[in-house]
């Protein structure tokens, strides 16, 4: 009887070690694609951080192919900057960008708070109260990460409360582009503090049904105006934004 060879395990086209890589190609670049986004929009890659192909693919164990693939759909979605002679970074904002964003945001986030006060029921009061108990909580007894968290849980209340899922992904999506430039918000308590009087307020107004307060406190909140945007840009490092990027 014959012995069957065993098949032998794929290599890196450009010469690097053996790969375990039993899925098809197209997806692991997606589940590598995947994980990068994450990393990205959550900071822990942050603006200007340099994507070294091999040292990728070493880290999945892989090889460059599928981390090629993946970076070019960072690349797609306007995470990732791939420069000829110049390698591959984080996409970095210019200052406008994260302007125009945060202006945006604010804007929308006031008009979900205004069909929220429009719309509000005995459901939405409650979810509200548990929503603002939940950020003291985190503003008495943890720290930045339990903070970020209970706020992500009181805007998440009033999205619901707002009735508009079109105008809610709407805003998280934006949220998703700008969460990398937002990392300080919650590192000192007074920060926590005035974002949870901001929060007592908003929940008020929206409770009380008062769409026009709801609107105000909400704008107010998030931080384009001039004040608030300039105490952001004071808290961010100037490396993080893109002086040539062109503004939208």
């Amino acid at each position: 009887m014959t012995m069957q060879s065993t098949p032998p395990m794929p290599t890196d086209p450009e010469g690097d070690a053996p790969l375990a890589e039993s899925r098809p190609r197209g997806g692991r670049a997606g589940e590598i694609r995947t994980v990068l986004q994450e990393e990205i929009e959550s900071g822990k890659l942050p603006p200007g951080a340099p994507l070294d192909e091999r040292a990728l693919a070493a880290r999945f164990h892989v090889s460059r192919t599928p981390v090629r693939e993946a970076l070019q759909q960072l690349a797609a979605r306007s995470l990732v900057r791939i420069a000829p002679r110049q390698g591959v970074s984080v996409a970095r904002l210019s200052i406008n960008q994260v302007r125009a964003i945060m202006e945006t945001v604010g804007e929308l986030e006031a008009l979900n708070a205004k069909l929220a006060a429009r719309r509000v029921d005995d459901s939405l009061r409650k979810a509200l109260d548990e929503a603002i108990q939940r950020c003291l909580d985190a503003a008495v007894q943890g720290g930045a990460a339990e903070y970020a968290i209970a706020n992500t849980f009181f805007h998440e209340a009033i999205y619901a409360g707002g009735r508009n899922p079109y105008l809610a992904e709407l805003i998280r999506n934006a949220r998703r582009q700008i969460q990398r430039y937002r990392l300080n918000d919650f590192h000192t308590k007074a920060q926590i503090s005035k974002s949870l009087q901001d929060h007592q307020r908003i929940a008020r107004a929206i409770q009380d049904g008062d769409e026009a307060l709801a609107v105000q406190t909400m704008l107010l909140h998030v931080p384009s105006g001039s004040t608030g945007f300039s105490e952001f840009l004071a808290r961010m490092p100037m490396s993080f934004f893109d002086s040539e990027a062109a503004d939208q």
